[in-house]
């Protein structure tokens, strides 16, 4: 069977088939010039094809069916007028036949002012190239030589200038020599150079190699340019106008999608941290500026809800990441509650450990992660350096966290961090607290969960058409049709497990970490906090400590294991009860300056007491005979005798004087017998109690 406008190859000539008749085919030849349409038999062509001198091809005129010209160009009102002229001879039903075709040929002659050599030529083009109207489209494409290169011969390229002195220069296989060097040196590396300045140091080479030449005929600004645009591709210039590791994080291409790595919910996390845009003041006192929080999210990549996160001054860090890890696996309500947001486990349903949690290199890189992978199946999976992109999720939900409430909060950084002049200083504008930031910061997570619509996710195949894009719809038609990858575990172990960590010294005091001491009932059971050189106790062990809370730590006692036991703070460190680590920090930097400016100031007074005990001793030495004529035993016998003699002296000059006789004493008023005791409180027994 054959088919219209189908094209073969018959004894080594291509023909496209015009007509199929009852026992005839009507094609013509697309290798002759001056072909016409030609009838040969169906049976022919049959007995050919067991000779393999028959052979269906593939249409060398199929691009003209994707042509499509622009209303009012040259090439479509040539198309339309040509086929215009043509039609005549396209709707003659037998246009094979010469006779029947001859009279109408001569009708579009006489009709149309034109020529039978041109209407043949049309028709032959109508016919050879597919029988559509785009076949009688003519051949711009080939005008010009596209992408060939144009060789000066003797003359400059392009247009003679017309108001510039000279002729320019010719640019020959030396000139485009200099055009590469300039090009690779100035125009293809980091330093972004500008095309002017590659230009002016072309010009300083050309002359160096050809002093003669006059300043008008130096190669052009444009004639660089058109070389750099035919001779190097867009990507090798991106590749090299920037560093390695800003293509690799800004430039080069993305080749898939986070959300298509993603099983369902819980099957991959992303955490990073970034500096909030606002500056914040003290929950203790609103007149002191603290400076900008840090914040890490935690964000599931299937459904794009935002498992967790953490807000304070901790810098970006293993301790504060995973203080957000901790909210993002646990029920988020009581959080939500202290924070003045009632809402059920319904409404934010991320409670459990992922699969995998994707991070940067540094803050869960270490031995005390691998204790959560080992202990809890979680993988960690690490960014390579300088790929931003690799955690786009949670990249890009930081300016939405910021577009929520950047244009309302006082203290907010704007764009330009230099202040204009005359500009007010954005720092001192700060008036929200960290509580503060911390419930809007809850309220933008909470309405992106449940409201946000994601207009640019890209849903899977098998996703309803009804199910909005919002993630709290996402999250919940993922656990219902897709591997839930979240885990249940021990919250105690978990949040154990999670808390940064700390080596600690034991010595009578207790228990040592950051100077502060703590003890436990088993410590002191143990014996570890008697005195004496013959007490055994431990040098060091590990401790685990809440950043948020110094009032206890836990101490693994057993090496290897998790098993611990939970110390409070002994009364050495009482004045640490309430506080955070942070605090304690901060305090204990503050004490130090302060003890520093204490031992400046004491070792001057002590340099000046010693210089009045030394002067005073040389005094007295001088004033003292040299030597007594008394006998040595004598002046030792009197000693007992002096010492009575100086006490005497002393009563006598500290006894109280006569009183005058016309002194009254006053009179005493008694106390009630309901009066309360109010002798001095005795601490005898709490000084002295034995320790339990």
């Amino acid at each position: 069977m054959f088919r219209i406008n189908e094209v073969v190859k018959f004894h080594d000539e291509r023909f496209r088939i015009l007509e199929s008749l009852d026992e005839q085919l009507v094609w013509i030849s697309l290798d002759d010039e001056k072909a016409l349409p030609e009838l040969i038999l169906i049976s022919e062509i049959y007995k050919t094809i067991d000779d393999d001198a028959f052979e269906r091809i593939d249409d060398p005129y199929n691009y003209l069916a994707y042509e499509s010209p622009g209303e009012g160009t040259v090439a479509r009102d040539k198309r339309d007028k040509n086929f215009a002229v043509l039609r005549p001879l396209i709707e003659l039903t037998d246009f094979y036949n010469p006779k029947r075709r001859g009279p109408v040929v001569d009708k579009i002659v006489s009709e149309f002012g034109t020529t039978k050599q041109t209407v043949y030529r049309l028709a032959r083009r109508y016919w050879q190239r597919g029988q559509i109207p785009n076949a009688l489209l003519p051949d711009y494409k080939n005008s010009g030589g596209k992408g060939k290169k144009r060789v000066a011969k003797g003359k400059k390229l392009g247009r003679p200038r017309k108001y510039l002195p000279g002729t320019g220069a010719i640019v020959d296989e030396q000139t485009e020599r200099l055009f590469r060097i300039a090009i690779d040196k100035y125009i293809l590396s980091d330093k972004r150079h500008s095309f002017p300045y590659a230009h002016r140091r072309l010009e300083t080479m050309y002359h160096n190699y050809f002093p003669d030449v006059a300043e008008e005929n130096l190669p052009s600004l444009w004639q660089l340019r058109h070389f750099y645009k035919r001779e190097y591709n867009q990507t090798e210039a991106l590749q090299k106008r920037i560093s390695k590791k800003d293509y690799s994080k800004d430039i080069r291409p993305l080749h898939g999608t986070a959300a298509s790595q993603a099983l369902g919910p819980g099957s991959r996390y992303e955490i990073d941290a970034t500096i909030a845009d606002v500056y914040l003041v003290s929950d203790s006192d609103r007149g002191n500026i603290v400076g900008r929080p840090v914040v890490y999210m935690v964000i599931d990549v299937f459904s794009r809800m935002v498992a967790g996160f953490y807000i304070g001054f901790e810098n970006p860090s293993y301790a504060a990441a995973l203080q957000a890890l901790h909210v993002a696996i646990s029920s988020k309500s009581d959080y939500c509650r202290e924070l003045g947001f009632d809402i059920t486990d319904d409404e934010w349903p991320c409670i459990g450990l992922p699969d995998a949690l994707l991070a940067d290199r540094g803050e869960l890189l270490g031995h005390q992660i691998e204790n959560l992978e080992s202990s809890f199946s979680m993988r960690i999976e690490n960014t390579p350096p300088y790929r931003g992109e690799a955690k786009g999720i949670v990249e890009r939900h930081f300016k939405t966290m910021h577009e929520s409430f950047g244009p309302f909060v006082p203290g907010y950084v704007t764009g330009n961090l230099v202040k204009k002049r005359g500009g007010s200083d954005y720092r001192l504008d700060a008036k929200l607290t960290i509580t503060d930031f911390t419930q809007i910061v809850l309220s933008s997570v909470l309405q992106h969960n449940q409201f946000a619509v994601l207009d640019k996710y890209d849903r899977e195949v098998d996703m309803p058409t009804d199910l909005p894009s919002t993630p709290i719809h996402l999250w919940n038609w993922g656990i219902q049709n897709r591997t839930g990858r979240l885990r249940q575990t021990d919250s105690d172990a978990l949040k154990i497990a999670l808390l940064p960590r700390s080596e600690v010294t034991l010595s009578e005091r207790g228990v040592g970490l950051f100077g502060l001491y703590y003890t436990a009932s088993e410590i002191v059971r143990l014996g570890w906090t008697h005195r004496g050189r013959d007490v055994k106790r431990p040098k060091k062990m590990m401790a685990a400590y809440d950043p948020l809370s110094a009032d206890s730590i836990y101490l693994f006692y057993e090496k290897g294991s998790n098993k611990y036991w939970k110390c409070s703070l002994t009364e050495i460190s009482r004045q640490y009860r309430g506080s955070s680590f942070w605090d304690v920090w901060q305090l204990q930097e503050e004490q130090k300056k302060v003890a520093a400016k204490a031992k400046l100031a004491a070792k001057e007074s002590r340099r000046e007491h010693e210089e009045f005990v030394l002067d005073k001793i040389s005094q007295t030495v001088s004033d003292s005979p040299a030597r007594s004529d008394r006998p040595k035993a004598e002046r030792i016998r009197a000693i007992n005798d002096n010492r009575s003699s100086e006490k005497r002296l002393e009563r006598k000059s500290k006894a109280p004087k006569n009183a005058q006789s016309g002194n009254k004493s006053a009179d005493v008023i008694p106390l009630k017998e309901s009066s309360p005791d109010l002798d001095y409180p005795d601490y005898i027994d709490e000084l002295f109690e034995d320790d339990d």
